[in-house]
């Protein structure tokens, strides 16, 4: 799947892919992800105020967190079709265009002289397109071996602690020195150049020459990229549907306490916003360790079904941990059991769903896997809000660890397929 290293005379594919070597398009690929997390987590910081300052209850908040995890869920897999046919280059421009328009959108609802509630209604609207990260995804499973491929998705990990530690202070440092339009302001910039470094660095595609025929053979016609039934089809090849299910099922209880965990640092840890600012920047130095290099290690040494199986261990450890949890000291105890579980899930089950599809459908796929977390945060505020009001924290330590158990117990009974490369 190393396209560059092609033969001469492949045709036009393999001069794009020449202009930029892998080793420079992978760390440009990683540098443009990293920007985008660093608006998305500078954006976190600043949605509850803007909803606030426009006279917007909580109520209406979630409204527009629901709708945003709903467009994104509905183009998730849309996008990673249209990656696939279209190639990186369109991918990211069309990814960062779409997030360009959405702070634009910000920037004006934050104008006296506009109508700032109905523009912050209608924000939502490109989240459908907005999937910067399933695209770098695509590029790193496109560019890497497949015995590489855990170690080089999970470095990722460090985008995300960079985007969660510098996001969080320059949203919260330019919010109160320049008002709330500034970080929206300081974003739309970001991502007009992050589309033109897309546009103008990023090879139009990362697949193989063999891989490009094969999406799109001479002569034929090209499947549209809304035909759900290609996109469904692929959840049924041998291998995906159960990797899948464990990826959905074993993550969705911590994904439900992540969404809430606002509401529960404030109520039930008693936090301000500073501390929970703190907080959140342990977890993007925990992710950034974890994931960029613990992750990355242990794949060179372990094979993916027994990484996999440790994460839902780690899971049923922390959910049973987590029950009788009292106060944020020991939350802080469990945070690196729960970011290492998550973030071995996360690498290790796209790895393999990538593996387990040809190579013309990866992008597809990792957008199947990105309307996961759109998922959880469309259902969580409802369902975690109900679970919080009527049992409390520890109902998601028990809810966890139920639910992990009886994950673990069905990977024992029928291992995943899996290849006899390493050690299991």
């Amino acid at each position: 799947m190393r396209g560059a290293g092609a033969p001469g005379g492949q045709g036009q594919h393999s001069g794009k892919m020449g202009t930029l070597g892998h080793p420079r398009l992978i760390l440009l690929t990683y540098l443009l992800v990293a920007l985008e997390l660093t608006c998305l987590f500078m954006r976190f910081s600043i949605m509850p105020y803007l909803t606030r300052w426009l006279g917007l209850d909580s109520v209406a908040f979630g409204y527009l967190q629901t709708a945003f995890g709903v467009l994104q869920l509905l183009g998730g897999p849309v996008f990673g079709r249209f990656a696939d046919q279209r190639g990186a280059r369109a991918a990211f421009t069309l990814s960062f265009l779409a997030s360009s328009a959405f702070y634009l959108i910000l920037v004006a609802a934050c104008s006296p002289a506009l109508p700032g509630v109905a523009l912050l209604y209608v924000s939502p609207l490109p989240a459908a397109l907005m999937h910067g990260l399933p695209a770098a995804q695509m590029v790193i499973t496109d560019l890497s071996a497949p015995e590489e491929r855990p170690a080089a998705l999970g470095r990722l990990g460090l985008c995300f602690g960079v985007g969660i530690i510098f996001g969080s202070l320059l949203g919260g440092t330019l919010s109160t020195a320049c008002g709330l339009r500034c970080p929206a302001a300081v974003a739309l910039v970001a991502n007009l150049v992050a589309a033109v470094l897309s546009f103008t660095c990023i090879p139009i595609s990362t697949k193989g020459v063999s891989t490009h025929a094969q999406a799109a053979p001479p002569g034929g016609a090209q499947a549209s990229v809304f035909d759900l039934k290609a996109i469904s089809r692929l959840l049924l090849r041998p291998g995906v549907l159960p990797v899948f299910l464990v990826k959905v099922v074993s993550g969705f209880p911590s994904g439900l306490f992540t969404v809430m965990f606002s509401i529960i640092s404030m109520d039930f840890f008693q936090l301000d916003a500073a501390q929970a600012g703190y907080l959140m920047s342990f977890f993007g130095v925990l992710q950034m360790v974890i994931q960029g290099l613990v992750i990355g290690r242990l794949s060179s040494h372990f094979s993916e079904g027994a990484l996999l199986r440790t994460s839902v261990l780690g899971f049923i450890v922390v959910g049973l941990a987590m029950a009788p949890m009292s106060s944020v000291f020991h939350f802080c105890l469990l945070m690196p059991g729960l970011v290492f579980s998550l973030c071995a899930l996360n690498v290790v089950t796209d790895s393999m769903l990538t593996k387990a599809v040809s190579a013309s459908d990866t992008g597809t796929m990792l957008g199947l896997c990105a309307s996961v977390q759109p998922l959880t945060r469309t259902l969580g505020p409802t369902v975690g809000g109900l679970l919080y009001r009527s049992f409390g924290v520890p109902v998601f330590g028990h809810m966890q660890f139920a639910t992990n158990v009886l994950v673990l117990l069905a990977l024992w009974r029928q291992p995943l397929a899996q290849k006899p490369d390493k050690v299991w």
